[in-house]
Formats: C-alpha cells, structure tokens, sequence
C-alpha cells in the first residue's frame, strides 16, 4: 500500500493504538516524537502487543509548539492523523495562553498539511467541545451542536481543545482550502494500554480505586474505549463521506460513577477494599460548585444531556463502539493495576 500515514504523538494513549490499527491495516505509517529517544518505548509496545508490519513504521522529531520539521515529516503523506495536542495545564499559565497554544499547533498542522498537499486530516476533539452546553434534557446532542467556550464548569483543557476545533474549521472555510478535514470528538476515553502509560481520563477510575474512604460523586459520564475511537479515526481517514464532517464517539449508555465502582467491586474482588463506597449527592455538588473548581465540573455533568447520537458515525461509516461499559472500565482497572505493578 503507496498511502502514508501521519500520526502525532507516537508515543499517546490512542496514537499507539492508532498505530497499531494502521498497521495492522497494512498502511506506511510515519510517527512524530518530540523526543526521539521515545521511539524504543514505541517499538516496544507494539511488539508487546503482536502488532504486524513493524518494518512499515518510521519516526520524525517534531515540536508543536515549532514550525520546524513539519514540513519534512508531511514529506509524500496522504493523511495526517491530528492526536497529539500541545496543551500543559499548569497554574503558571493564564486560559488565554493555553488555547492559543492548543491553536497554534492545530493550525500549525493544517497549514504544513496545505503545503505538503496531503489529501486529508483528522483530529482528534473532544466530546467537550460538543455537547457540554446542551442542558435540554428533550435535545439528543448530536455533531451539529457547539459546547459555549465560556460554560461554567468547562474544564480548561476541554475549552482549549474547543478553541483550537472551532478556529480550524473557521480557518479553513475563511482560506477556501482544499485540504480535506475531519473531527472525532470522543467522550471520556478509557479501555487497555499498549505500555504501562495511563494517560489523565484514568484518574476516574484510579481515584475510585484509591480510598476506600473517599466520596463518589453521583455523576453520570459517556464513556469509549481507545480501540473504538482508533476505529472511528481509520474510518474517518478513508471514507469519502467523512469529509468535512465531525463525528462523535460514545458507548450507546451513560453510566455514572457509583455503576463504575459496582462494576469493580463485582468483577474485580480483589480490590473490594479499595472502592469508594459512599455516594456524594447531586445536591452536595451543587452547593459546593458556588466556591470550588471542580465541583463546578462536577455540576456541569450533573446538568447536561447525556443521550448523544451516534447515527452519523453508524450511517457514513459503518461505525459502532464494539466494548459496552463494563469492558471499557474493568480493561481499564487492569491497566491501571498493570501501570502499578
């Protein structure tokens, strides 16, 4: 197969399993490190995990925060998978500089892709970028919907990812460019590790599997399995119809944090004494968001709509998620066990 494949961030939660999918796809796949002493890491996950065709993965080093070598590493790709995100919350930055650094290495994708002349590029968002906003329990959140960058309670990496979504799609429809571009927003991305790297969406689970003592609050969330959202990725990547297009990724059912510490107790005995076992009521949060950051996070999942449609993705292209809830948390617990050991 001639088809080049561009993925960000080699060494990522979901770039490995992108790569691994590619691959397996019998696709060329280039992979960009900022560092390339990373890349034995990357060999050997794949290895791990009985993934084909190793001698079709090369490595580029490049920064997102730097024009420097985009251009090289787009050198004779078709596609370009967008995973990696530049984004480092920490208190020495202001909101305004993390979404204009999230933006900056959006753009600075899209615009090295132009000049490369490569077909197509797919983001990855963020489902907070979709339905965060919508707080009408009769509306199904569906792609055509926009999370309010100024929502209380929007946590600020899922405002950044928002910011620098929004400013690629107005880029391109303002530049008239030809590049072909897709988004899939993914909800909270759980599932197993192809290396011992647990990425921040498992602090859900490790904080239920932390302290016996501590407090659940009694949220609901819409979680995906990483293997699902590689799928929608590859998908996306190749079908005609995606062009142009965002598509959400969930698991048909929302579940809340005390159904996830249930799951655990039941099917993981062993850490029984581990779970968290006494609920935080909606109330509590509610009260507590008037004074704490994230207890207004926590709010905002208490008020928005968890029925989201997937039919976009199952009708243009023949998706849908293959592991339900359960699977999704428990691959997750032994991957956070695993991490541990």
């Amino acid at each position: 197969m001639n088809e080049k494949v561009l993925v960000t961030g080699g060494n990522g939660f979901l770039a490995l399993h992108l790569i691994k999918k590619l691959l397996t796809d019998n696709f060329q796949v280039r992979a960009t490190l900022r560092h390339l002493d990373k890349k034995s890491d990357v060999l050997s996950a794949l290895k791990q995990n009985q993934t084909p065709h190793l001698e079709q993965l090369s490595f580029v080093q490049t920064d997102l925060t730097q024009d420097d070598d985009w251009i090289t590493a787009m050198r004779d790709i078709t596609y370009v998978m967008s995973v990696a995100a530049p984004v480092f919350v920490n208190e020495q930055q202001s909101d305004d500089e993390i979404c204009e650094v999230a933006t900056e290495g959006t753009l600075r994708i899209i615009k090295a892709a132009e000049k490369a002349h490569v077909k197509r590029v797919v983001m990855t968002a963020n489902f907070g970028a979709v339905g965060f906003s919508n707080k009408n329990q009769q509306h199904t959140t569906t792609e055509k919907d926009w999370t309010d960058p100024n929502e209380p309670g929007l946590s600020l990496y899922e405002k950044s990812k928002l910011i620098a979504e929004k400013s690629a799609w107005n880029y391109l429809k303002d530049s008239q460019s030809s590049l072909e571009f897709t988004t899939i927003n993914p909800g909270v991305m759980l599932g197993p590790t192809l290396d011992r790297h647990i990425s921040g969406s498992f602090g859900i689970i490790n904080r239920l599997i932390d302290d016996s003592s501590k407090f659940i609050p009694n949220i609901k969330m819409n979680l995906v399995d990483v293997r699902d959202v590689a799928d929608l990725h590859v998908a996306a990547m190749i079908n005609p119809q995606a062009s142009d297009q965002r598509f959400i990724a969930v698991t048909d059912q929302a579940i809340s944090l005390p159904e996830i510490a249930q799951i655990i107790r039941i099917n993981r005995p062993d850490l029984t004494n581990q779970v968290a076992t006494k609920i935080l009521p909606a109330g509590v949060i509610k009260f507590a968001a008037r004074f704490n950051q994230q207890a207004k996070e926590g709010r905002l999942f208490l008020e928005i709509n968890h029925h989201i449609s997937t039919q976009k993705a199952r009708q243009l292209l023949n998706w849908q998620p293959k592991y339900d809830n359960q699977a999704i948390v428990l691959s997750a617990v032994d991957a956070i066990c695993h991490s541990k050991s």
